[in-house]
């Protein structure tokens, strides 16, 4: 069967295709950092020149339609920035760290705010998922590379970018890793084009959410196998969970109030009565094991995580402290505020901050749960966006969203896509359902 040509056609597009395909490229000069938010501001400003500009008629199609929930990612982003300045304010950080702080928002917080407002322009889902497919062919073809470079005993990092002096979170934005190793085992894990290798997890569960929407069937195989060798290799245990839950979990939001699926919780839920006490002691046991799994990584973490919400509660509930603080010798000097988004928040930027991420998360959750029980285009595009909502969801507890938005952006725009596309029917809504169950 002869493999479907997927070509960009629009300006949006072709930024978008042209840098994800381009993602190795970038990342091997050190340029992936600063092409992305570049990229985000342009087609920024190309989408309001469109709504709030003079359009002609003949692109009146172009104009964004922007719904509410999209909306509300700018609203709740502009309170990030609010939360900055008067964190600032409040400590005395000075001019020099507020304004370092707001670029570093324009690269950060900002950026979930406008890749769902991309999301909103002229893109065909079709590109996103052919694309992603195309990084993982490209991962797939690089292994040789990653793995020989271990067992050869290279270097793990061949060289820091120039580009990082233009301004950076750290070194490793800019560095080429070829591999790395654990520093308790000494057991080696890949970060594949990412600063860590978490976060290479993190975009691989995206890749493969994008991954099976293809529907040439040799890309999805190409999709799947690539995604999931970078789960594997990256040893995230965040990334094993939500690649083997997300797509179930996001099948029974859609499926819930189906017939089957009602009678098959109720028998799955008296069956699971009988062996409740040992189900109990095998969670418990997966628990222990997940947590054993990397015991000093869990430990710094909860000790962050203790830290950031005591001083939170006790010095600035409300608007935070403005910026991560470095952490004593017990948390092997990691900022506080690092390894996990919610706590992150209440350090950095209080309860205003808290919320300002919280309430657009579960709004756009409820608006692509909506959508997804359309057909066609959009319901597949609304599934895909209610799926990143959900590894979204996870990875708050394992990572700082405010610095990977510029590696996990075509996910954020399906948090667009998913709400912005046409709606041309849908299944029966959830109330017939359950009254015909």
């Amino acid at each position: 069967m002869e493999t479907q040509r997927i070509t960009p056609e629009t300006t949006e597009e072709k930024l978008i295709w042209y840098a994800m395909i381009g993602t190795y490229g970038f990342y091997f000069i050190g340029a992936l950092y600063l092409i992305v938010p570049v990229m985000a501001w342009v087609l920024l400003f190309m989408g309001l020149w469109r709504w709030l500009g003079p359009v002609k008629s003949s692109n009146k199609n172009q104009i964004p339609n922007l719904p509410i929930s999209v909306m509300i990612w700018f609203l709740g982003m502009s309170f990030m920035l609010l939360a900055l300045w008067i964190g600032h304010a409040n400590h005395s950080l000075g001019l020099g760290a507020t304004i370092k702080s707001t670029i570093g928002w324009a690269k950060g917080w900002a950026l979930l705010a406008i890749f769902p407002f991309i999301g909103c322009l002229s893109i065909r889902p079709e590109l996103i998922y052919r694309a992603a497919c195309i990084v993982c062919l490209h991962t797939l073809l690089l292994l040789p590379v990653f793995i020989g470079a271990y067992a050869l005993g290279l270097p793990q990092n061949l060289w820091v970018s120039p580009f990082k002096l233009l301004g950076g979170p750290g070194p490793e934005f800019f560095m080429l890793n070829l591999y790395e190793l654990e520093p308790g085992t000494g057991a080696p894990r890949w970060r594949f084009f990412t600063p860590w290798a978490p976060a290479a997890g993190f975009v691989a569960n995206l890749y493969f959410l994008f991954a099976l929407q293809e529907k040439d069937i040799r890309w999805r195989t190409i999709g799947i196998i690539g995604s999931v060798v970078i789960v594997l290799m990256s040893k995230s245990r965040l990334g094993l969970i939500s690649l083997g839950s997300v797509w179930a979990v996001t099948w029974f939001l859609v499926n819930f109030g189906r017939p089957f699926v009602l009678y098959g919780i109720g028998i799955a839920t008296f069956l699971l009565s009988l062996i409740a006490i040992p189900l109990v002691a095998f969670a418990e046991q997966l628990v222990d094991t997940f947590t054993q799994a990397r015991v000093d990584s869990s430990r710094v973490r909860s000790a962050l995580a203790r830290i950031a919400v005591d001083r939170w509660a006790r010095e600035a509930p409300v608007w935070g402290h403005g910026v991560v603080e470095r952490g004593p010798h017990m948390v092997e000097y990691m900022p506080i505020g690092s390894h996990h988004t919610w706590f992150g928040l209440l350090f950095v930027k209080g309860i205003v901050g808290f919320m300002s991420l919280a309430i657009p998360m579960l709004i756009s959750f409820v608006a692509l749960w909506r959508n997804a029980f359309a057909t066609g285009s959009a319901g597949g595009a609304a599934k895909t966006g209610l799926s990143v909502i959900l590894v979204l969801f996870l990875y708050t507890f394992g990572e700082n969203l405010e610095i990977l938005p510029y590696l996990i952006w075509p996910g954020l725009i399906f948090i667009g896509l998913g709400v912005s596309m046409p709606i041309t029917s849908t299944h029966e809504n959830q109330a017939d359902q359950l009254k015909d169950a």
